[in-house]
């Protein structure tokens, strides 16, 4: 069983031993549980920085889609193990006394009555916030900066992550943090709430913090330091990715009928997640192209920078996984496809292969809002002697636009210690991944196969296969072995011949043409 606490949903997929879906549902927050007042799952405060989300809905909604697998005449006696998935970088806060309270949970009432008075913070700040620029400033300088904060940690202080929250609440709520038992990570919630005690956080969603090192795999006593006092004793141990964390808690036994011996594997977050249910492996890269962009990659020797986030692998405890999002994706596309080849995606895809590759050397920077990665906006377009123009013809630009997509995505890769194998696969999802003819420019900028993978829900369908992967690691089983039984991903487009030549002096142009357009946004 694979249960993801998503932002706007909780959802749930069940497995059976040869990895074939055999149920899935799912509860919409604001639509099942409109007493919560959310809007898409959250609330946004007045000074528009600030966004939480009800704990108690978390634990209602919980409630619902069990009741609801119940009255379907799901089975739930035939569940081996479960593991599951939360929103990144989000928080909840115990009470004093909750973790008693879990351990002797009463079957003849629902969970949302039962623990009405357990969180010390009602509200559980979420990815969304960004409330907290103050504190990450703080975070950094108290380590010696951002670069020395990523090369702890993953990642500079980002606003949404936990530790600067954390920090906030400690400065801003002082009561409530004294009254705070422990404080988990979404994931590590939902996995309490299955074990009937307080489950550790995983080294993947861990790294998602600011606060853990991930070399060593403990927390950093240093960031700790920074964000609050006895912060190490409320976060508790943490946990390998793949740990059985013990058998399901007696409430679950009694109420639904799971049996004695099912067991819970650490639950970890949504992006660690969706690296294990779209399957990658060593050298691989996943793209999704949707209204924003994402790569996710499986790494081996990291090397942090202040531009994207280097997390432990969510299924092999020796690698890495980096992260790297993108806001110009979609919606940049669809905007070039309607300036340029009269909103057809037809005509778009005749005028990408009108140019040949390297696009006669003219290359474009196309942020219609902020970028993050890097930090600048605007279009910005070079002819082949480096000098700006004002414009492209139709067909150049809607090749500079998809060429330089995917350049900057395998130059910021590269930064992060992403190396391409000879056996690398580029597995593309998201809405643009339909399109043939972009996916044949990503397999020649980053010179290897691209495939295609039909999964939605990924990060829900991740936790069932890693449930699998968790009974059968204490054999010594790797996570391949164990999903050798999944369908295949299938193969799209393969490099053209020769192309390497041409992409190899443009990956190095457009990298100090980036610089460039930087500098002049900063300036």
């Amino acid at each position: 069983l694979g249960v993801d606490f998503s932002t706007q949903q909780l959802k749930v997929i069940a497995v059976d031993d040869a990895l074939q879906v055999v149920y899935q549902d799912c509860v919409t927050f604001d639509k099942d549980l409109p007493e919560y007042g959310t809007k898409c799952g959250v609330h946004i405060h007045d000074d528009n920085l600030t966004v939480t989300s009800p704990v108690l809905m978390w634990v209602k909604a919980f409630d619902m889609i069990l009741e609801k697998m119940k009255s379907k005449g799901f089975d739930f006696s035939h569940v081996k193990a479960l593991s599951g998935t939360g929103q990144q970088h989000g928080s909840v806060y115990w009470q004093k006394g909750a973790e008693h309270l879990l351990k002797n949970l009463s079957s003849d009432f629902p969970l949302h009555h039962l623990l009405k008075y357990c969180f010390a913070i009602k509200d559980s700040p979420i990815w969304m916030d960004s409330s907290t620029s103050v504190e990450c400033r703080s975070l950094e300088e108290a380590v010696g900066g951002p670069q020395s904060l990523a090369d702890i940690t993953g990642s500079r202080a980002y606003e949404r992550f936990t530790g600067s929250q954390i920090a906030k609440i400690y400065k801003k709520c002082p009561d409530e943090y004294q009254q705070t038992e422990r404080i988990s990570l979404v994931s590590s919630f939902a996995a309490s709430l299955f074990l009937g005690s307080y489950a550790a956080i995983d080294y993947s969603d861990g790294s998602g913090m600011n606060l853990m090192n991930i070399y060593e795999k403990t927390w950093s006593q240093a960031c700790l330091n920074a964000c609050a006092t006895d912060l190490g004793r409320k976060l508790g141990e943490l946990t390998s990715s793949s740990a059985v964390l013990g058998c399901i808690s007696s409430y679950y036994v009694q109420r639904y009928g799971f049996p004695s011996d099912c067991r819970i594997v650490a639950f970890t977050g949504d992006n660690p997640a969706s690296l294990a249910g779209m399957r990658l492996k060593e050298g691989d890269i996943a793209v999704s192209l949707g209204t924003s962009d994402t790569i996710f990659l499986w790494i081996q020797d990291p090397t942090p920078t202040v531009e994207g986030h280097i997390f432990c692998n969510p299924v092999d405890s020796q690698a890495y996984m980096a992260l790297i999002c993108y806001k110009n994706g979609s919606l940049t596309r669809e905007r070039i496809r309607n300036d340029c080849t009269s909103a057809s995606w037809e005509e778009f895809s005749k005028a990408l292969k009108a140019n040949d590759a390297g696009n006669l050397g003219n290359l474009g920077f196309y942020f219609d809002v902020m970028e993050i990665t890097p930090p600048a906006v605007g279009v910005h377009r070079f002819n082949g002697q480096n000098v700006k123009v004002p414009e492209f013809p139709p067909d150049v630009e809607v090749r500079a636009l998809i060429e330089g997509q995917f350049l900057a995505k395998r130059i910021h890769a590269e930064k992060l210690g992403y190396k391409i194998l000879p056996e690398t696969r580029i597995l593309a999802t998201g809405g643009a991944s339909s399109n043939k003819d972009i996916l044949q420019v990503l397999a020649d900028v980053f010179g290897a196969p691209v495939y295609t993978i039909d999964i939605a829900n990924s990060a829900c369908l991740g936790c069932a296969y890693r449930a699998k992967h968790g009974l059968l690691a204490v054999t010594g089983s790797s996570f391949s072995d164990v999903i050798k039984q999944a369908k295949e991903p299938k193969l799209i487009a393969r490099p053209a011949p020769g192309v390497e030549q041409i992409y190899r002096p443009l990956l190095k142009r457009y990298e100090q043409l980036e610089e460039k357009v930087l500098g002049e946004f900063v300036q």
